[in-house]
């Protein structure tokens, strides 16, 4: 957690904001683009997030990482983000605060009819702009799976997909594992 916002020199709204979010009791909170959002997702969501989960996770502990949806800040900006699944090195993770898009080695969001727009733009720009070198957008709106990968200040300039659920996507070094999207749909 980042410490108590000083105003001896006024108000550092993006500080005192984001410090504001960590201590809302009883729900998880994102900042979206200066808007707070609940993170209140489904159980189909959660369903799908654990099917992706499950296909990394032996990859993950081999990679001495580990796999969850902590906070990511992006400095500069009026975002906190709380993504569905994010891969960090582990000893990173036994800090406690929240971590940058770029410390990550993965990151996955998944799209419900709430947020889908956000995650296919606004997340996919920003994690690019703050140096996540893989993000795997499931969306489960469009039924399909894109990797974006090769992150710049203008976006991805790689995408693998959309590929229709049921196709098998591989994850690039340092996972080398393949995903089996055929689960992700709804049953």
């Amino acid at each position: 957690m980042t410490s108590a916002p000083d105003y001896s020199q006024g108000v550092d709204a993006e500080r005192a904001l984001k410090f504001a979010v960590q201590r809302i009791r009883g729900e998880r909170v994102q900042i979206i683009e200066g808007i707070i959002e609940p993170v209140s997702p489904t159980w189909d969501h959660e369903r799908v997030a654990r099917l992706v989960r499950r296909q990394i996770e032996n990859r993950v502990d081999e990679l001495g990482c580990v796999e969850g949806s902590g906070n990511l800040d992006l400095p500069g900006s009026s975002n906190w983000y709380v993504p569905d699944i994010a891969v960090v090195p582990e000893e990173l993770a036994k800090g406690g605060g929240a971590l940058l898009p770029e410390q990550t080695l993965l990151i996955v969001e998944v799209t419900s009819e709430s947020n889908a727009e956000t995650d296919r733009v606004v997340k996919r720009r920003r994690y690019a702009e703050y140096g996540a070198p893989l993000y795997l957008l499931v969306d489960r709106i469009e039924g399909s799976v894109t990797l974006f990968s090769e992150p710049g200040g203008l976006g991805y300039s790689k995408a693998d997909g959309p590929h229709p659920f049921g196709a098998v996507l591989r994850l690039p070094d340092p996972f080398d594992v393949a995903i089996d999207t055929g689960g992700l749909s709804a049953v």
